[in-house]
């Protein structure tokens, strides 16, 4: 039974919930804790957990960092934000405004049509793929990412991340533990993999939408000690569909409020 779901996105990055609404979304799907991991951004917390009708509520972030030539997902969990963590995400969020505003053009250029679409903080590719549904292009949300802005098509523009090192670095000193994202999703899950030599926990629980050989993990696990975690990458409004039960939950919980000191 899952009750927590440890990777949650709202429309602080590309969610479709608010933050005001995950709490009676995580109740509606019977789930006790969330962790929302918004792309490169922060919330208005002050805290690193919050208790919220009945919710627990886990300030995290989903920070993509790159490590020989290859990219991959940090997440941090029990978030309290350091000014150097802050700048970091600052200069991000200008980087991605302006990436999201080149490949609007390269759309509207490749197709004659103009997208209702203007770049703001926290706006992502899946922003860009809403707008190209809802407009004149005959391409639905997975065909944006096809045929226009995926990463090999022609309207792709590259984001500026930093190091796998330099990004460790900023989550160490702001967060209770930092965990790899869906260690099996990337093209590369050894060179993943490899780097849970540094962290705190892997990400265990995922929907990948396809069978997956999870014994490369599980050796991670337990090789480098490593704390287990999950969730849905719910960008929709549906929590839950992934997540940790009650006794991997309490293992999490003890090692986040060991490094974090929240009571």
């Amino acid at each position: 039974m899952v009750i927590a779901d440890l990777h949650v996105h709202t429309t602080n990055s590309d969610g479709e919930l608010e933050p005001s609404e995950v709490p009676g979304a995580a109740a509606a799907a019977g789930v006790r804790v969330v962790a929302i991991t918004d792309h490169d951004r922060l919330g208005d917390q002050s805290v690193p957990i919050t208790h919220v009708e009945g919710v627990t509520i886990v300030h995290g972030i989903e920070l993509r960092v790159e490590e020989n030539g290859e990219r991959f997902d940090l997440l941090g969990y029990g978030v309290t934000p350091t000014d150097a963590l802050r700048a970091e995400l600052d200069r991000l969020q200008a980087d991605r405004i302006e990436r999201a505003g080149k490949i609007i053009a390269r759309v509207e250029e490749q197709t004659g049509v103009s997208l209702d679409l203007t770049p703001q903080k926290g706006i992502g590719r899946p922003h860009i793929a809403r707008a190209i549904e809802q407009s004149a292009i005959d391409e639905d949300y997975q065909g944006a990412f096809d045929t226009l802005i995926g990463n090999d098509c022609p309207c792709f523009v590259p984001r500026s991340v930093p190091s796998f090192e330099r990004g460790l670095e900023l989550l160490n000193g702001a967060c209770g533990l930092v965990s790899l994202a869906h260690p099996l999703r990337y093209d590369n899950p050894t060179a993943a993999l490899s780097l849970t030599a540094d962290l705190d926990g892997v990400e265990y629980h995922y929907d990948y939408g396809r069978e997956v050989d999870m014994r490369p993990v599980e050796q991670a696990i337990q090789e480098h000690n490593l704390v287990i975690t999950g969730g849905s990458d719910a960008h929709d409004r549906t929590l839950g569909r992934v997540g940790l039960n009650r006794d991997e939950y309490r293992t999490f919980r003890d090692r986040i409020d060991l490094q974090t000191g929240y009571p």
